[in-house]
């Protein structure tokens, strides 16, 4: 018997969305009336070149002689400008790419001297000096590390001149 009642419960519970339930169809024709009512609420207005209102202001016209003599002109002083670029940018380029070899040949100095440094048993560095030959060469080092330093700073600021002068990436950092 309970299974019987089961049975009928669950047909009921199943059938019963179907009575309630909306319809595929009723659905579309709903979106279809809310979409014939916006489009005769208000009626969309395509706009062509025709109804644009036309230049009345007419082109100055040059004599062809002037004309002429003003489009070289610009062309002489474009070539020019581009001229005065390029050698402003091969100058930073040429100075930055200079500043590059003194920083790199003070960073060999400091490697050599940090490797006739070097004691038997490893670093003096971390060891502390032996004798006065190596204590010497470490302040030398310690020296060149600022001078390192400073050239890394004019480097920068070099950098940053460049690209504030407008210079593409290739010439600040070649």
């Amino acid at each position: 018997m309970q299974r019987m009642f089961l049975k009928i419960l669950a047909i009921a519970l199943l059938l019963s969305p179907a009575g309630y339930g909306q319809s595929l169809g009723d659905i579309a024709r709903e979106n279809r009336e809310k979409k014939a009512e916006d489009a005769s609420a208000a009626p969309s207005k395509v706009i062509t070149n025709a109804d644009l209102p036309k230049n009345t202001q007419p082109k100055p016209a040059l004599p062809d002689k002037q004309a002429e003599k003003t489009i070289a002109a610009v062309d002489h002083r474009s070539a020019q400008q581009r001229l005065a670029e390029e050698r402003a940018a091969d100058q930073w380029k040429k100075q930055i790419l200079a500043q590059k070899y003194r920083m790199a040949t003070l960073q060999a100095r400091i490697d050599q001297l940090n490797a006739s440094i070097r004691s038997e048993n490893g670093s003096a560095q971390f060891e502390g000096p032996v004798n006065r030959y190596q204590a010497r060469q470490m302040q030398q080092v310690a020296q060149i590390q600022q001078q390192l330093d400073e050239q890394q700073r004019k480097l920068d600021q070099m950098q940053e001149s460049a690209r504030r002068a407008g210079m593409h990436t290739a010439v600040y950092d070649p």
